[in-house]
This record gives C-alpha cells, structure tokens and sequence, in this order.
C-alpha cells in the first residue's frame, strides 16, 4: 500500500517568471521601478514559485527596485553575470552587488558553450568553470539560494557535450539549487530537447535540481518546455504573455493551464497554482497588457477572446448541445467565457445563443429573429463585422427585437481639415469638427480640434451630451482600426473602435460607409449608446469584456 501512495504521488514542479529581467529586453518596453512593483504584486499573487526582478547594479532602475524585497510568498530572485575571470569574488562588483541586494535567491547566468567563453569572455575553459564554482559558492555563503542560467546551453551541447556538461555539473556540484538549461537562441527542436536533458540526467544531475529556459525564435518555446519536463526537469522559466528579446520567451500563461488542465501532466505534476488562481490567469494576462498600454492577443491560448470562439454554425448547433464537442477544456477554468460570434456564416443557433447570452430572450420561430438574420448577414455583405464588434451586434438586436432608448439625436456634424502655414512659417495641418445634437429637445452645438477628423469629431461628440455628460467621463477610445475593403481612394471603408471604461470593461463598435469619417462617426456614436446601456445594466456584459 505504502508503495502504490509512493506511485500515486505527485511530482511538484516550479515556476519562475522573468518577466521583468528577459522579458524587459522586448522592444518598446522599459518597466520604471512602479511598474515592477505592480507586475511583481500580480506574480506573487497569483501563486508563482519565484518572481525574478532584474539586474541590480545594471541600472539605475533595477538597484533601486531591489533597495526591498519585492515579494511575500514567492522567491524574490537578483539575476547577474557570475565573477569575471581573474578577479577574486572579494574584488567583483558585480557579485558584490548581488550578495547584497534584498532577493531570496540569486540566478547567475554563465557561459557554458565554449565557443562563447572563448570570442564573448575571452578566457579559458577552466577560468569560466571556476568562476561558476567560485560564484555559486559566494552566494550560497551570503545565505542566497543559488541558481545557474548556463546560457546557450542546447547549441553548446550540440558542439561540444563535455564541455557544456562540465559547466552544468560544476554549477551543480557548487551548491546550486537549480541549473538551468537555455535555449538561448531559440533554435533547437522539441526532439533535442529531450534527448539533450536526458543525457545531461545520466551524466549526474538529478531532474529535480534542472531548469528549462526557452526562447520562442521557432515558435516552440512552449512546446520546448513542456518536452524538457517529460524528460525530467523540474523547474520551468518563462514570461508573462510570452515577452522577451526577439520573438519572446517561453508564455507561462500557456504553460499553466497545460500544466494544470491535461492529464499528461496534471495527473503527475503538480504546481503552486491553485484550482482558484488558474480561474484568475486570464485576467491576469489582461492586467498586464493594460499595464503595457497594449491590445490583448485575441488568439491567445486559453485567454485570448477568440480562444473559444465559434463563427460557424454546425459548431454553434453542437456547442449548444454538447460544449466539448468544440472544446478542448472549460472556459471556465481559465477565467474565460464561450463566445458564439455572429456573422453571415452562422446559423439560428449562432444568433439564438448569443442573444441568451445578452438576457434577450427570443422564441426561435420569432418572424423578428429572422429579420434580425437577414439585417447581419446583408450588412456583412456590405462590409460590416459583427463577430469583431459584440456591442454593436447588441444594439442592433436589441433596436430590432425589443427597443433602443434614444438618448440623444445627431442633427449634424461637420469636418475641416486646413493645411496652411502659421506665422512663424511652419506648415500645419489643423482639423476641426462641429457637432450639432438633441437632448431632451434642446440642441447642443460643440466645435474641437484634433489630431487628424476623426479625432476631431470624436471630442466635438463627447464635449456636450448634457445631463449625460457626466456619464461618459471615463469613457475611453483604446484602440481604432481602419480597413479599406475594395480598394481605390472611393472604397467602402471599415471602421472598428475598441472603448473602454474605468471599470476595465472593454467593447468593440464598428462602422462602414464610402467616407472614412462617416464609418468612424458610426462606430463612435454606437460605442457612446453602448456605454450609456451598461450604466444602466440595460446591455449585457457578454460584450463589455
């Protein structure tokens, strides 16, 4: 009995993030020292086993952010070179700095290809060695738990096996709690993968003391990761939403649920995640984009909107009889919804559940229902979206099936643009609308300038709804796409506006017409109703997410 509990038990696996040390090199990001704070808080939160924060002593940024520890459950982790060669751990500042930074842990990377110790450090074999030992043991002595990134280590392995396990096997051998395996540049096979740590496993180091670090240069990062683990390393390393220099780094946000929700792991590893945080992975993932002021990947796995998305109609028929027919785990568990889109190749099934998922309760043999059909699918032949703008589908439903209180009307509106020299002899260009509108019978006109019409247009709009003024103070436009759908400078063009509000809501309007400026105002105008709707819970919040 004792040994089939020994069989049953689970192996425990860690998760490190190094979101804010590899996944800082990605272009246009720079995390100022509140930024870290904020993403370290989520990390900690959300259950990982150690939060990696930077390089003190690097920059000025990351010396001061490691001033404190950063984290309360999770390790908190300084990453660095080891010593230089030639120059005594005493001597080194760079170790120094380290030692005396306020982390739990310490992730020294090392060269292990001897093809880099030679052109990148300019040493010798032995010299490289001996600093890894030398700094491992530095660590371990200041009371740090030492790690070890022995970088390139695949393509080092490949070049030359002894060298690059002698690097592994002395960090090893000095103390290091982990040793971790980097693909650095991001070109090595799942197949390698394993074959490579099985080799390094037999040639002396436990699994349980083995890390994985992927780069994503073959879009195999993930699946890197994963095959590391079946051959048995027990520590993973990754990003948040895959970040990282050139293509990123190894997503944890994949690697998670994977871990979690599929019995080839989840019924033989385990992870610090609870049931309840994995629930919260998707707005995790949502959080951080917001952070860095960008749009969510819509197929992103497991978070993205269109991760358990369905256009077509058989699917839809069946997704509503049996959910796992199309799905390959519960939305649910991720913290994500189903989403049955509606365009012109979806069924009454498509339209039916969409419009249950909204509160609007339809019979399915309604003569209204199939107006509404034909109104999608003849306004998608004219170039409309629906299945990318869920509150514009809304009110169009809602309009059709029941009604659409009028809040306000657009008498009319007018755009200029005026390209001139000022008085000091500069060209500007200088756009102004003015808008003209009806609330509660009396006509408020606006005039503002912007950035370009559509912007213009867009302030005039929002300048003086009167009573409902107040309303739409944190209504914000967070993204705005346009798409020409036929070509020529008289094409049908499309507009699709992504609005967002203090509360984190976020919705989708879209807008066509032959004038790029009439498209937007439609988009616009919708985006405006939609969120006077949701104030008064009188919009579902199917499409405000």
């Amino acid at each position: 009995m004792l040994k089939r509990l020994a069989i049953m038990k689970k192996q425990r696996l860690f998760l490190f993030d190094t979101t804010l040390r590899d996944g800082q090199q990605t272009p246009g990001i720079d995390f100022s020292v509140e930024d870290k704070i904020a993403i370290a808080k989520l990390l900690d939160e959300f259950g990982l086993d150690y939060v990696e924060g930077g390089y003190p002593g690097a920059n000025p940024t990351d010396t001061a952010f490691f001033r404190q520890k950063r984290t309360e459950s999770a390790k908190f982790v300084a990453f660095g070179m080891t010593k230089r060669a030639g120059v005594s751990a005493s001597n080194d500042p760079g170790l120094a700095a380290l030692v005396q930074s306020k982390s739990d842990a310490i992730c020294f990377v090392a060269k292990s290809w001897d093809y880099h110790v030679r052109v990148a450090l300019g040493c010798t074999n032995e010299e490289n060695l001996e600093s890894i030992k030398t700094s491992v043991e530095t660590a371990v002595a200041a009371g740090k738990e030492a790690m070890v990134d022995c970088e390139h280590f695949f393509d080092g392995f490949k070049a030359n096996p002894e060298y690059a396990l002698a690097c592994a096997k002395t960090a090893y051998a000095a103390g290091a709690r982990w040793v971790v395996l980097c693909d650095t540049n991001g070109g090595t096979q799942p197949s390698e993968v394993s074959a490579i740590v099985e080799k390094v496993i037999a040639g002396g180091i436990p699994g349980d003391h083995l890390g994985i670090h992927a780069h994503d240069d073959t879009g195999q990062a993930v699946a890197n990761s994963l095959a590391a683990v079946e051959a048995g390393v027990r520590q993973i390393q990754g990003t948040l939403n895959g970040i990282g220099e050139r293509c990123g780094n190894a997503n944890l946000i994949s690697i998670v649920p994977t871990l979690a929700l599929k019995p080839a792991f989840a019924d033989r590893f385990e992870t610090g995640i609870s049931v309840e945080a994995l629930t919260g992975i998707c707005r995790l993932s949502r959080a951080f984009d917001e952070l860095l002021n960008r749009a969510p990947e819509p197929q992103a796995p497991y978070v993205g909107s269109s991760a358990f998305a369905t256009k077509a109609g058989i699917h839809a028929s069946a997704l509503a009889k049996e959910p796992a027919t199309y799905e390959h785990v519960e939305p649910q568990a991720v913290g994500n919804r189903r989403r049955v889109m509606v365009s012109d190749q979806g069924g009454k099934a498509n339209f039916l559940a969409e419009l249950k998922r909204r509160g609007i309760e339809v019979p399915k043999d309604d003569h209204r229902l199939d107006a509404l059909i034909a109104v999608v699918k003849e306004r998608e032949a004219e170039g409309y979206a629906y299945e990318g703008a869920d509150a514009s589908f809304e009110l169009l439903a809602r309009k059709m099936l029941h009604s659409l209180p009028e809040f306000f009307t657009v008498t009319s509106f007018r755009c200029m643009v005026e390209r001139r020299f000022d008085a000091n002899g500069n060209l500007k260009t200088v756009s102004e609308a003015i808008v003209k509108v009806m609330v509660d019978g009396e006509e408020k006109m606006s005039v503002a300038e912007g950035h370009g019409p559509v912007n213009a247009l867009d302030i005039a709009l929002r300048k003086d709804l009167g009573k409902y003024q107040s309303e739409i103070a944190d209504l914000e436009l967070a993204d705005f796409k346009v798409r020409i759908l036929n070509g020529g400078t008289e094409a049908i063009t499309r507009v699709l506006v992504e609005s967002h509000d203090s509360t984190g809501a976020r919705w989708w309007t879209v807008g066509v017409s032959e004038n790029i400026i009439d498209a937007s105002f439609q988009a616009l105008m919708d985006s405006i109703v939609y969120k006077l709707m949701k104030n008064r819970e009188m919009a579902g919040l199917v499409a405000a997410e």
